[in-house]
Formats: structure tokens, C-alpha cells, sequence
């Protein structure tokens, strides 16, 4: 019984995250302006962003992650590859973690390429999944504080925030990137 059980909730799990992933399907005009909507948030409440995107060789947006756990979860959103503040391709990540969770959660994610090597890496990839294809210096910070690309000098860095600014003891690692053809 208990395996039935388990079974049972793995397909609520994948039901969940099929309709969330039929939710977050958008247009290519949509998504673009969703990831415009965001970058303002990203400018507005996190001092010092503007210095990583005019720094960056390139930057993912990724408007709604949305995140959804009983016992099992897993999470998925769709977002835009930027270069020289130009949407060139859309992207999908998806991700999926065990252990107590329960619930759902919604945030937005903006990965900074700081390097054109690190940007290349990435575009040249099938599927690039963070811990593996590459790692993402995650940045959070105290309110109220500035982030100071000085003093951070990886190559890749990740930002998770919410409406409420930067989220804390977040993480990327697992998160897989795909390229969609939004055509």
C-alpha cells in the first residue's frame, strides 16, 4: 500500500508539472515582454544590477519559475538568452529535487554571463545543466546592501528574486537549460 501511495503522488507530481508547464507556455512577444517586466524589477530593487548587465557578454531572464513540491518536486519556467540587450533565443529550465517540501512557489531568475567564453560554453551546449555543464555563483545579499561586481569574479553569476528582492538559501544547482524554438 505504501508504494501505491508513493506512486500516487510521483504522478500528482508530474500532472502538477505538466500543467504548470502548459501555463508558463508563451508566445515569443509575451515572453519578451515578461523578461522586459522582470529586468525592471531586477533594476529597480537590487542596487548594482545595472553593472552586471552592462558588463555581461549576455544574460538568461527568466520571468515565472514556478516551483511545485509534494514530497517531490520540481520546477519549470521559460525565459530569453540576451546580447546586447537583444533577445536572440528562448529558453526553458526545468529542475527536480526530493525531500520535505510542500507547496508552490513562484520567483524569477536572471544568469549573468560575464565572459564570452562562458556565453559561448552555453549556447554551444545541448541541454546545459548547472554542476555539471557549468556552475552559477549564485549572489545574495542583505538588504539594503549593493552588489559590487568588483568583488565577484566568476564567470557565471545567478540572481533569484522575488517581489520582494533577492531570495535567500535558494539554488540552481540540478537546473537543466534547453533551447526552444519560439519561431
Amino acid at each position: 500500500m505504501k508504494n501505491h501511495s508513493h506512486k500516487i503522488r510521483s504522478l500528482t507530481i508530474v500532472a502538477a508539472m505538466l500543467f504548470a508547464g502548459s501555463v508558463l507556455a508563451a508566445s515569443a512577444e509575451k515572453l519578451d515582454l515578461e523578461a522586459d517586466k522582470a529586468l525592471e524589477v531586477f533594476r529597480e530593487d537590487i542596487k548594482g544590477s545595472e553593472v552586471f548587465l552592462n558588463q555581461a557578454a549576455g544574460y538568461l531572464v527568466f520571468p515565472r519559475v514556478i516551483k511545485i513540491g509534494i514530497g517531490i518536486g520540481g520546477e519549470t519556467g521559460e525565459g530569453v538568452l540576451r546580447v546586447g540587450g537583444q533577445t536572440i533565443d528562448y529558453y526553458r529550465t526545468s529542475a527536480g529535487s526530493f525531500g520535505l517540501q510542500l507547496g508552490a512557489q513562484a520567483k524569477s531568475v536572471v544568469i549573468v554571463f560575464m565572459t564570452k567564453d562562458s556565453l559561448q560554453k552555453f549556447r554551444n551546449s545541448n541541454g546545459w545543466k548547472v554542476g555539471i555543464d557549468g556552475s552559477v555563483a549564485l549572489v545574495d545579499i542583505g538588504a539594503g546592501k549593493t552588489i559590487d561586481s568588483q568583488n565577484i569574479s566568476d564567470p557565471v553569476v545567478g540572481f533569484i528574486f522575488g517581489s520582494k528582492g533577492l531570495m535567500y538559501n535558494l539554488t540552481l544547482e540540478g537546473s537543466k537549460f534547453s533551447k526552444l524554438d519560439k519561431s
